[in-house]
C-alpha cells in the first residue's frame, strides 16, 4: 500500500471513529420488546375474564377485586423496586423481574379458585415493580435530552403494539384451547426473553458496542451515560427529599390519571364490549385491537411532538406539558360511548380516548428530566407507585359501579373525571419542569 492509499485509509478510519455509534437504538429495541411482554402479561387476564367468570362463577365485584390484585403489590413495591434497581443496575433487575413475573404468569393457567388466582396476580405485581423504573433509568442513561421523549415514546409504544397485534391471537387461543392456554404461552415467552436481556444489555460505560463519540453525545445532551450508578443504598432521607418537590407531586397526580385510562383498557375493556355491548367474542378480539393501535400512534406522536418542540426552541416545560395536557383533555371523550350502541361509533370513541392516553403517556421522560441524577431509580419508583394506585382503585371502582348499577355508564363518567383531573394537575401544580436538587 502506497503512502497516499495509507493516508486515505487512516482518514476514513478516523472519520468512522468520530461518528457516533447507534448502540442506544439497540438498547431501545430491547426496552420495546420487554415492555410489550410486560403489558401482554398484565392484560392477558382481561381477555380471559369473560370465560373465567363463566367457568369459575365470579360476579363483577369479585372480578374487579381480582383485576386489582396486580395493582396492590405493583404499587406498593415501587419504592423497594426502585431501590433494588439503584442497588443492582438495569441488567440484573430485568433478569429477575421479567423472569419471575413470567413464571407466575405461567402458573396462572393452573389457578382454579379466587384465592389462587388472586395470590398469583399479587406475585406478578410484586415481580413487575422494577420494570418501569428500569426503563426510565435506561433512557436517562443512554439518551441525550433532545431524544429522550421519543425514546420513552418508542418503548411505551411497546405496551400497545403487543396488545394491538396479539389481542386477536389471545382471543383465538381462548376460543380454541381455553383460557389457561393464554397464560401458558405468554409466560414462556417472558421467561425466554429475560435471558436475552441479560445477555445483550449493558450500561453505556460497560458496553462494547458504544464508541466515545456516542458517549460524548449522550453526556453533552444531559444523559447520565458514563456516570450511571449501580450501587446506591436506599436511605429514607432520599425519599423525604423526593417528596418535598411540587414538580414531582404534580407529575405523580397527572400520571395517576393517565394510568387510570390505561387500566380501564387493560382490565375491563374486553368485558365491556362482550357484556355491555353484546359483541361476539372473536369479533371483540379484532375490534379491541383498534384502540390499542390508536394508542400506539398516539404515544409516538406525543414523543415526537415533545422532542420537536424542544428542538425548535420551546421551553422544556412547554415541550413536555403540551402533549400531556392535550392528551388528558381529549381522553375525557370516553364518556361519549354511553350515548351509542353502534359498534363502529363505540370503537371510534374508545380509539380517540386511548390515542389521547397514549399521547399523554410521556410522563416517564419528565421523571428523567426532573429527578436528581443519583435518585432516578427511586424517583421512578415513587412515580410509578402513585401512577399505579390507579391499578388498585380503577378496577375495583368500575367493578362496584357495574355491580351496583348493572351497566358501565357510571364507570365511563368516572373515567372522564379522572382524565380531567390529570390535565389540571399538569396545568396548575407541576409548574416549571427542571431538574431538582441541583443547580439548573
Amino acid at each position: 500500500m502506497n503512502t497516499l492509499e495509507s493516508r486515505n485509509v487512516n482518514l476514513k478510519t478516523n472519520s468512522l471513529a468520530s461518528k457516533p455509534t447507534r448502540a442506544r437504538h439497540v438498547v431501545l429495541l430491547l426496552l420495546f420488546v420487554v415492555t410489550a411482554i410486560n403489558y401482554l402479561d398484565r392484560t392477558n387476564m382481561a381477555v380471559a375474564a369473560p370465560a373465567m367468570r363463566a367457568e369459575l362463577g365470579f360476579d363483577a365485584a369479585t372480578m374487579g377485586l381480582l383485576f386489582s390484585a396486580f395493582g396492590w403489590t405493583y404499587a406498593f413495591m415501587q419504592i423497594p423496586g426502585g431501590a433494588f434497581l439503584d442497588r443492582v443496575g438495569p441488567r440484573v433487575a430485568y433478569l429477575w423481574s421479567c423472569g419471575l413475573w413470567s413464571f407466575f404468569t405461567l402458573l396462572m393457567g393452573f389457578g382454579k379458585s379466587f384465592t389462587s388466582l388472586f395470590g398469583l396476580r399479587l406475585a406478578i405485581g410484586f415481580a413487575e415493580a422494577p420494570a418501569f423504573p428500569t426503563n426510565s433509568r435506561v433512557v436517562a442513561s443512554w439518551f441525550p435530552k433532545e431524544e429522550r421523549a421519543m425514546a420513552t415514546a418508542v418503548y411505551t409504544a411497546g405496551e400497545y403494539v403487543g396488545l394491538a397485534f396479539l389481542t386477536p391471537v389471545l382471543f383465538w387461543l381462548l376460543a380454541t384451547w381455553g383460557w389457561p392456554s393464554i397464560f401458558y404461552i405468554t409466560g414462556v415467552i417472558g421467561i425466554a426473553f429475560s435471558f436475552v436481556w441479560y445477555v445483550y444489555y449493558r450500561d453505556p460505560k460497560d458496553s462494547k458496542s458504544v464508541n466515545q463519540a456516542e458517549l460524548d453525545l449522550i453526556r453533552e445532551g444531559g444523559g447520565l451515560g458514563e456516570t450511571a450508578r449501580k450501587a446506591e443504598k436506599f436511605q429514607w432521607s432520599d425519599l423525604r427529599t423526593l417528596t418535598s418537590y411540587r414538580q414531582l407531586w404534580g407529575i405523580y397526580i397527572g400520571q395517576f390519571a393517565t394510568a387510570s385510562t390505561l387500566y380501564f383498557f387493560l382490565t375491563w375493556f374486553p368485558t365491556y364490549l362482550v357484556t355491555e355491548k353484546q359483541m361476539p367474542m372473536l369479533k371483540a378480539g379484532f375490534y379491541a385491537s383498534v384502540p390499542y393501535i390508536a394508542a400506539f400512534i398516539g404515544v409516538l406522536i406525543g414523543g415526537y411532538w415533545s422532542d420537536t418542540m424542544l428542538k425548535k426552541g420551546y421551553s422544556l416545560s412547554a415541550a413536555r406539558k403540551v402533549p400531556i395536557v392535550t392528551g388528558g383533555l381529549l381522553s375525557t371523550c370516553i364518556v361519549l360511548a354511553n350515548y351509542s350502541n353502534d359498534f363502529n361509533i363505540i370503537i371510534s370513541i374508545m380509539s380517540i380516548a386511548f390515542f389521547a392516553q397514549g399521547m399523554a403517556a410521556i410522563g416517564w421522560v419528565v421523571v428523567g428530566d426532573v429527578a436528581p441524577p443519583k435518585l432516578v431509580g427511586l424517583a421512578g419508583g415513587v412515580f410509578n407507585f402513585c401512577a399505579n394506585m390507579s391499578g388498585i382503585i380503577t378496577p375495583i371502582a368500575i367493578g362496584f359501579i357495574v355491580q351496583a348499577t348493572g351497566s358501565f355508564t357510571g364507570a365511563l363518567v368516572f373515567m372522564s373525571f379522572i382524565a380531567l383531573l390529570g390535565a389540571f394537575s399538569y396545568l396548575f401544580i407541576v409548574g416549571e419542569i427542571k431538574r431538582v436538587g441541583i443547580e439548573n
